[in-house]
């Protein structure tokens, strides 16, 4: 058993399923939270993982068949569009 260092709830945790690193939600504030020691069962605030952020970020922009960003919606696909069947 450990206790969310957010909202002190009390939260049922095997220490043999978890290892140190591992990332769970607290079932009552919701909170990420990693397990920072097995022996005791110890948890604390998870860090915010930035490059996740900026990596959904650049899978959101849009690239032409070169690999540069296209400007409009459409403009990615518009080389495509002009060849024949």
């Amino acid at each position: 058993m450990a206790t969310c260092p957010e909202c002190d709830a009390e939260i049922e945790v095997d220490e043999f399923d978890v290892d140190k690193g591992d990332q769970l939600n607290c079932p009552e504030c919701g909170s990420n939270l990693e397990v920072t020691a097995v022996s005791p069962l110890e948890l604390d605030i998870a860090p915010e993982d930035e490059e996740d952020d900026d990596e959904a970020v650049e899978d959101d922009v849009l690239k032409d068949d070169e690999g540069e960003v296209a400007e409009e919606e459409g403009e990615a696909d518009d080389e495509e569009e002009g060849w024949e069947e």
